[in-house]
């Protein structure tokens, strides 16, 4: 996965979060700018990003309490908690955001999609998750501890994750174990056809 947070300036990360969603939306690379612009306007997924973004900056400028207050802001109007340390990628979609946790230093990749009432934390305060990119956690899905879900992976609704996932595989259960891998492996979309049927919802914006 590459670093999620390359140093770019903030409107260059707002405009490629914009991208990131509208990729993420329509499961293809090249997307239509009305397409970008819609997300800025209407993505709820947008909005938390665009958060996150201000706090990385209120830190890196030491501006005094602004990332406390942004960081309430979340949690209050989303119901969505994000800790100071987690690294977001571009264009991670919150497609749900109540009930979304992640703490601690995990690493999100580029287009992860959250169905809602995730939590990616720590079970034994051992270490925190790494997720690759274009990953989808279906609703209510827990991923605990210092391991690593590979690109493109696929983790059912409800499912609790302690153990490292290859790329490319679909996961389901308590323990969440790999039941089949996805077919096209390689294609940066190759799960378009798998996603609704474990993912614990449809994705969309919401306004």
């Amino acid at each position: 996965m590459s670093d999620p947070r390359p140093r770019r300036g903030l409107f260059r990360r707002m405009y490629d979060d914009a991208v990131g969603l509208s990729q993420a939306l329509l499961q293809k690379e090249n997307v239509p700018a009305k397409t970008i612009a819609t997300q800025v306007v209407t993505n709820d997924s947008y909005q938390l990003l665009t958060l996150m973004r201000l706090r990385d900056s209120a830190r890196k400028f030491r501006i005094p309490g602004m990332n406390h207050a942004l960081r309430r802001t979340m949690t209050v109007v989303y119901g969505c908690e994000i800790g100071n340390e987690v690294e977001i990628g571009d264009g991670v979609f919150f497609v749900h955001p109540i009930g979304i946790v992640i703490g601690g230093d995990a690493k999100i990749g580029k287009r992860v999609r959250f169905m809602g009432n995730n939590t990616v934390g720590t079970a034994k305060d051992n270490g925190y998750p790494v997720i690759e990119d274009d990953v989808t956690i279906g609703a209510g899905a827990r991923i605990l501890g210092p391991i690593r879900i590979g690109a493109r992976s696929i983790i059912g609704a409800n499912s609790v994750v302690t153990r490292d996932i290859p790329p490319d595989s679909v996961v389901t259960g308590i323990p969440g174990r790999v039941v089949k891998s996805i077919k096209d492996a390689g294609s940066p979309y190759a799960a378009q056809n798998e996603r609704g049927s474990v993912g614990g919802g449809k994705a969309g914006n919401h306004e």
